[in-house]
């Protein structure tokens, strides 16, 4: 078989600039699909896909011309029905060949085959491979058709659609042009490079050498990835020689990546009066609005400098810098403009504004929400010791930014603006942070709110919202979580844990419940807002690294103190490494069963009712380690509680060995589940052990 590089570039206008790596990983690898399905790949065939501001490519070695023939068998009918008694064909069997075109000459050489409880006739043939020159058009065309497009576009007269107009389409199979047409568009061996600085059409010699024509030639570098590491080393080179550092965002670099084709990184400047404006606002509307990369000095404070990763290559750049200086300068101008006008009216003096604004049309307006988070934040402060106070202050001002100038302008800015205003306004420092900290943790790995004043106001945020939507009927379901009710749950269960607060979270759940009017939640909250929350838990501790049966184990026993999880499992991790372990686990599940399918009531053993040497010598053992285990919960030591419950490993074998449970005196056997029950309140007592695997 021939085989060679195959090259398909489709040239276009400027395409979406966030969507366009994404684009061309999906057009690669549908060709590359599309060519597989139709066997035209040589073994191991691996492909590169390019993607630049106007253009999709793919590279792919070892693409035959003509797929190699290939035999089918294929089942043609039972052979009951196919042949008569004297073993002739049928008119049904001679109908079916001619449909498929099989001569009936070939009857004499189907096979009958048991095909389940029936012989069957199979016919075998070859197919004719299939030559690249007649398909590669079409695979091209099915792949356009897959590709994650939004909204497409027509253009000219045509009625071709695509998401940007194409101009150009290059088929190269190794440096044989392949014939064929996409979008109204035939096949060529050229192509054109940078919009300014190409010298023109650019003829392909073939497809082997494509990036380094386009580089040498075009002055354009196809590779996305090669792009992106060589404007990430110019910008770190061009900080590294001003003595700073890059404010981090990975976004950013994607998107500039996807503007630019011949990267080039310039610094640009701006008037030092501008950094009188948080730079937070000015971080974002550089990045957003300018696509710019701000710069910090080594405290992390911004500089008046920025860098520019711009698409031409020239000798002189003051053009490019002083350019792109005086379109910076209205954006933060405009920035200077709102933090002046947001500070000339205090905070407090904007909720009123928030009555306007509807949170959800069956849970009220912001203000309302604005209320219960006071109320709350007021109840959690108490709960911890703190000044119940402040934390409600904190959640009254922690929602008034949103109805600002700047937060309008750039809504990532909430509770950043909040803080910044509520410091000009004179609020107490505690206030201020919490007003920022109360949106934390935004993701996974994100700080947590620091100091309880911060804490009570980020737990009633979340709390609130969770309470709220589960009570109107919104909970997520699937992949759909339009309200971020999970994102809400894990800071909860974040903050409870990692910080620690020794909160109960079911009593959160019920104080977060209560601040609604009467009416409003018409579903039920409690059970399945906490069950929801260990679900997540279950989760968030199965990535942190923890075994699922130590997980299990714990969360078994529906824990809502979740700061003392964490040494629960630790506690069950010791525990599982003791050679009594395995037959406690076991003997656990046991009286568990036992108990499950016990009749009638028992109370506390009666030890008069005690026959056997082996039922009492379990008795005073759990006599003696009920109160040393419950002490030792109590001190929150769940590893020494455990230890003291495997000491009882000797009388548990020997009841299970030498003592009936289920006798006929039914006196007896009531005394005898009472002690089962004393003995498995016990073992359970941390975590539930009959879930360990050890």
């Amino acid at each position: 078989m021939t085989t060679a590089t195959l090259l398909v570039e489709l040239l276009t206008e400027e395409l979406p600039p966030k969507a366009l790596s994404r684009l061309g990983e999906v057009f690669a690898a549908q060709i590359h699909a599309g060519l597989a399905a139709r066997k035209l790949l040589s073994a191991g065939a691996a492909f590169k896909w390019f993607a630049t501001p106007r253009r999709l490519a793919i590279q792919i070695p070892g693409v035959v011309a003509v797929a190699p023939d290939a035999k089918v068998t294929e089942k043609l009918m039972p052979v009951s029905v196919a042949l008569d008694a004297t073993g002739q064909p049928t008119q049904a069997l001679l109908k079916k060949l001619e449909a498929k075109g099989i001569p009936a000459s070939e009857i004499a050489k189907f096979e009958k085959r048991q095909d389940g409880k029936a012989e069957a006739l199979f016919y075998e043939a070859t197919v004719k491979g299939v030559a690249l020159d007649d398909v590669l058009a079409d695979i091209v065309g099915d792949a356009l058709k897959k590709l994650p497009i939004p909204k497409v576009m027509r253009w000219g007269d045509s009625d071709h659609q695509f998401v940007r107009p194409v101009h150009g389409l290059v088929l190269l199979h190794g440096s044989r042009l392949v014939p064929g047409e996409v979008l109204g568009l035939k096949s060529q061996a050229t192509t054109l490079g940078h919009r300014f600085l190409s010298s023109g059409e650019i003829a392909l010699k073939d497809a082997d050498s494509y990036t380094e024509t386009l580089k040498v030639e075009g002055k354009v570098i196809a590779d996305f990835a090669q792009r992106k590491a060589q404007i990430a080393a110019q910008l770190d080179a061009k900080a590294a020689e001003l003595k700073a550092a890059i404010n981090p965002s990975e976004g950013l670099l994607d998107e500039v990546t996807s503007l630019v084709e011949w990267p080039v990184v310039y610094v640009g400047e701006f008037e030092s009066e501008y950094l009188d404006v948080p730079q937070e606002c000015l971080i974002l509307t550089m990045q957003q609005n300018q696509k710019y990369f701000p710069l910090l000095d080594a405290s992390k404070k911004l500089l008046n400098k920025f860098l520019i990763v711009s698409n031409m290559q020239v000798d002189d750049p003051k053009h490019i810098v002083g350019g792109n200086a005086r379109v910076v300068r209205p954006r933060l101008s405009d920035a200077r403009f709102f933090f002046n006008q947001d500070r000339k009216h205090a905070l407090a003096s904007r909720l009123d504004k928030l009555g306007g604004v509807v949170y959800h049309n069956k849970l009220g307006s912001v203000l309302q929400r604005v209320e219960r988070l006071e109320e709350l934040a007021q109840r959690i402060a108490v709960r911890l010791g703190a000044n119940a106070s402040l934390a409600g202050r904190a959640a009254q001002l922690a929602k008034a930014d949103l109805v600002t100038d700047m937060v309008g302008e750039f809504p990532e800015l909430q509770g950043i603006m909040g803080r910044y205003y509520a410091l000009h306004d004179g609020e107490d420092k505690q206030v201020a942070d919490a007003v920022q900290s109360h949106y934390q943790p935004r993701f996974a790995g994100d700080a947590l709110p620091q100091g309880e004043i911060a804490c009570a106001a980020a737990l009633a945020d979340k709390l609130d919202a969770l309470a709220g939507f589960f009570g109107i009927g919104q909970i997520p379901t699937g992949d759909k979580d339009p309200f971020g009710l999970r994102r809400a749950a894990l800071g909860v269960l974040r903050i409870l844990m990692e910080t620690p607060l020794p909160l109960d979270l079911a009593e959160l759940i019920a104080d977060a419940q209560a601040g609604f009017a009467d009416g409003v939640l018409k579903q039920p909250v409690a059970e399945p807002l906490l069950d929801f929350m260990l679900d997540r838990l279950r989760g968030l501790l199965r990535d942190a690294g923890h075994a699922q049966d130590a997980i299990e184990a714990v969360l078994a026993q529906r824990p809502t103190r979740i700061d003392r999880v964490p040494a629960k499992l630790s506690a069950v991790r010791d525990f599982q490494a003791l050679p009594e372990a395995e037959a406690l686990a076991a003997a656990n599940k046991r009286i568990g069963n036992i108990l499950k399918k016990a009749e009638g009531s028992f109370g506390a053993p009666q030890e008069s009712l005690f026959s056997e040497e082996a039922e009492k010598a379990l008795n005073a053992r759990v006599k003696e380690i009920a109160p040393v285990v419950g002490k030792r919960v109590a001190d929150e030591a769940y590893t020494e509680a455990l230890k003291a419950l495997a000491s009882v490993r000797a009388e548990v074998d020997l009841f299970f060995d030498k003592v009936m449970v289920n006798v006929d005196d039914s006196a007896v056997r009531a005394n005898r589940l009472g002690l089962l029950k004393a003995l498995f309140d016990q073992l359970n007592a941390v975590a539930d052990i009959s879930k360990l695997g050890v």
